[in-house]
C-alpha cells in the first residue's frame, strides 16, 4: 500500500532521477493495519567525504505536508536540471545533496503532528533543557494521547527519529563542512529561519559563522521574507533533534563545521487570508487553495538553492580566525 500522495510524487522523481541519484530506505515505517511506509534517503553528487554537503528534510511533523512538499519540488527541480544544467553538474562534482523529504510518512498517512506512536520527533532526543521550558510545547512525558509527547524517558529514540539522525551522521557529521535545512509550518505569519539551540538561551559555538552565513544571504537577497534568529529567541524545548546533532557534531568532531537551520513556514498567514481553514487541522498547517501552495513551493527555491551554493562555497565567506572574534561580536549584538 502506498497512496500517500508525496511519497507517490517523490517515487516518480526517483524514477526521473535514477541515473544519478543514489536512494536508499532507511526504515520501513509499520502502521497498525499491518502496511509499512518506507523512510527514503536519497543522495546525489560526490560522495567523497572530504567535500561539503547540505541536507534537505521535511515532513518531520505529520501535519505539515507543506514542508515535504517544499523539498520534494526542489529535488524536483536539481532533477530537471540535470537534464541540461551544466554548472549544476559542475557544482554537484564539488559536493553532495542529501534529502530527506518525509521522516514521518506514518503521522504524514494519520495526519498527525506524532509519529504512529504517538511521539513528537522534534521532542524524541535525549536532550533536556537547561532553562525552563513552557508548558505542554516544551515537551512532556504525560502521554502520547496529549500534544508534544516526548516518549518514555530510558526509552530509544523512535525509528524516525533514529533514520534522521544516522543519515546526518554519515552524510553530513563526518565532512568537514555541512548545512542541515528542516522544512516546517505553523509558527507565527512570517516565514523563519531558525538555527540552535532549542534546550538553552546559550549561543551555539558557531555563531560567528551562522552570522558570515546570514551576511551573504543579505548581500545576495536584500529584499527576502524571513526572519533569522535563534529558536530559544521564541521558546525552548527539550528533545530537539537538531540540538542533540550539533552537540553530537561539536562532541565526535570539533574540527567540523555542521550548521543546522530550521525553515519555520507562518502558517497564520495562510489562515488570514482564507479563516475557513480555522476548521480543518491541516489547514491550520498548509495552504489549501492551490494557487497559494503553488506559491509557497516556488517562495523558498531561492532560499534552498542559495545554501547549496553557500556549502559549495563555502571557503569563500566562512570567517578567517582573525575575523570570527567581528561576526561574533556582531551576532550577539543582534540576536542576544
Amino acid at each position: 500500500m502506498n497512496n500517500l500522495p508525496e511519497l507517490l510524487a517523490l517515487e516518480k522523481i526517483i524514477e526521473l532521477g535514477a541515473p544519478h541519484l543514489q536512494v536508499q530506505v532507511v526504515r520501513q515505517v509499520p502502521l497498525a493495519s499491518g502496511h509499512c511506509f518506507p523512510i527514503h534517503a536519497i543522495g546525489l553528487g560526490n560522495p567523497s567525504l572530504d567535500v561539503p554537503a547540505i541536507g534537505f528534510f521535511g515532513g518531520v511533523h505529520g501535519l505539515e505536508r507543506i514542508g515535504a512538499e517544499v523539498v520534494i519540488a526542489y529535488l524536483q527541480n536539481v532533477v530537471m536540471r540535470l537534464q541540461w544544467d551544466t554548472t549544476l553538474h559542475r557544482q554537484l562534482e564539488q559536493m553532495r545533496l542529501v534529502f530527506m523529504p518525509v521522516v514521518n510518512p506514518g503521522g504524514m498517512w494519520a495526519a498527525t503532528r506524532a509519529n504512529p506512536r504517538g511521539v513528537d520527533l522534534m521532542r524524541n532526543a535525549p536532550v533536556d533543557a537547561t532553562d525552563r521550558v513552557p508548558p505542554w510545547i516544551g515537551g512532556q512525558r504525560v502521554s502520547a494521547g496529549l500534544p508534544w509527547y516526548r516518549g518514555r524517558a530510558g526509552d530509544a529514540m523512535e525509528a524516525e527519529s533514529q533514520a534522521l539522525c544516522e543519515v546526518v551522521a554519515q552524510e553530513l557529521l563526518a565532512r568537514p563542512f555541512s548545512i542541515a535545512i528542516d522544512c516546517h509550518s505553523g509558527f507565527g505569519a512570517r516565514d523563519r529561519l531558525w538555527f540552535p539551540f532549542a534546550h538553552t538561551r546559550k549561543p551555539i559555538a558557531h555563531l560567528a559563522e551562522l552570522h558570515a552565513l546570514q551576511e551573504i544571504f543579505l548581500q545576495a537577497h536584500s529584499h527576502h521574507q524571513y526572519i533569522i534568529e535563534p529558536q530559544s529567541a521564541q521558546y525552548l524545548a527539550h528533545g530537539d533533534l537538531w540540538d542533540y546533532l550539533y552537540l553530537q557534531a561539536c562532541r565526535e568532531a570539533p574540527a567540523h563545521t555542521f550548521l543546522p537551520l530550521t525553515l519555520e513556514m507562518g502558517s497564520w498567514l495562510w489562515i488570514k487570508k482564507n479563516p475557513r481553514q480555522l476548521f480543518s487541522r491541516n489547514g491550520i498547517f498548509n495552504p489549501l487553495i492551490n494557487h497559494r501552495q503553488q506559491r509557497v513551493l516556488r517562495r523558498h527555491l531561492s532560499l534552498l538553492d542559495f545554501l547549496a551554493r553557500a556549502a559549495c562555497s563555502h571557503e569563500r565567506w566562512v570567517p578567517l580566525p582573525e575575523t570570527r572574534a567581528y561576526h561574533r561580536a556582531q551576532a550577539l549584538a543582534a540576536w542576544y
